[in-house]
């Protein structure tokens, strides 16, 4: 008997981690910078605490770094995090940066306490990421963040258009004020995203510096298709952009759309497995509506309803493959 106990006891010591991550619907890595003035720090710290408190509601595992006064390099700690989180698997991890931020017209660097954040450094450390990743830099001059850190697949979301907008940035107060409200939650699907959270904080934005009578200083961009060239909120109508770009070059907001800090309970009620499957199949129409000009009325719809029906199949199997993978 004594035996069986050990055994039992070794297996779930062995299974805990694994038990541990299954529970887990993201990872969250929240980082304070270096505040200057104390307003700046108490605003810094209001936004670091509304993300961790959505991280912790929708079963993230949440870091703060540049909160405690251990006084190691900020930089560091987050090196270090960002190593222990991991370049592989399927949960999604979030890096937000909140604070302050510099571009000398070639180097963009996020203020820290201590040795800033270089973007390029930040790249460095995630090239090798495969999982599902965002990163949201809120400060100042964050714009030039997006060439360094673009990759398919990947949000990176910045709170200015240029490195040369180097007022002090207000998007990322109202992205955190934003990330779990249910009143951004465009499509009414129960959770807000990503990109529903960007539109919201652009427009509250957009409003304070009209309120004030004052020239607007920022413009936030969103990042998601790998291209290097983030789009802003006024292209969208809905969580779809619409605005025509360049060269026709392609449209961001569907993979920002598919972040969810919060999850509903639909979404939670799916397998990894069937997330990555319909994330695909969004993808997939996502593409092809891009393409819709160029196609045949009578073959488009087609390959709609074909697209289409797999999706619903995701979320209503069909009773007659009871047991099987949808």
């Amino acid at each position: 008997m004594k035996k069986l106990i050990m055994i039992w006891a070794a297996t779930v010591g062995v299974l805990a981690p694994l038990w541990a991550e299954a529970e887990r619907s993201a990872e969250l890595i929240v980082v304070i910078g270096a505040p200057g003035r104390e307003e700046f720090g108490k605003a810094f710290a209001a936004a670091a605490a509304a993300w961790e408190a959505a991280g912790k509601k929708g079963g993230a595992s949440v870091t703060v770094i540049g909160r405690d006064e251990s006084g190691t390099l900020d930089v560091k700690n987050l090196e270090t995090a960002i190593a222990a989180s991991g370049a592989e698997g399927s949960l999604p991890l979030w890096i937000v940066l909140l604070g302050h931020g510099t571009f000398d017209g070639r180097d963009a660097k996020f203020n820290l306490r201590g040795k800033d954040l270089q973007a390029a450094d930040l790249a460095c450390w995630l090239q090798d990421f495969k999982r599902p990743l965002a990163i949201i830099n809120s400060s100042a001059s964050s714009a030039p963040f997006i060439k360094k850190l673009t990759k398919p697949g990947r949000v990176v979301m910045t709170a200015t258009k240029s490195g040369s907008e180097d007022s002090y940035a207000r998007f990322g107060e109202h992205l955190a004020g934003s990330i779990n409200s249910p009143a951004a939650d465009l499509d009414r699907d129960g959770a807000t995203s990503l990109l529903e959270a960007f539109l919201a904080a652009s427009k509250e934005v957009e409003e304070f510096y009209e309120k004030e009578g004052r020239i607007k200083t920022e413009q936030a961009l969103v990042d998601d298709n790998g291209d290097g060239f983030g789009t802003p909120a006024a292209w969208f109508r809905g969580v779809r952009a619409v605005k025509k770009a360049k060269d026709d070059a392609a449209l961001d907001g569907l993979r920002a759309h598919q972040f969810h800090l919060v999850p509903s309970p639909a979404d939670q009620a799916l397998s990894p497995e069937v997330r990555r499957r319909r994330d695909a199949l969004e993808a997939e129409i996502f593409a092809l509506r891009a393409r819709k000009k160029s196609m045949e009325e009578a073959a488009y719809f087609q390959a709609l309803e074909s697209l289409a029906r797999q999706l619903a199949r995701l979320y209503h199997p069909d009773p007659r493959h009871h047991g099987q993978s949808p």
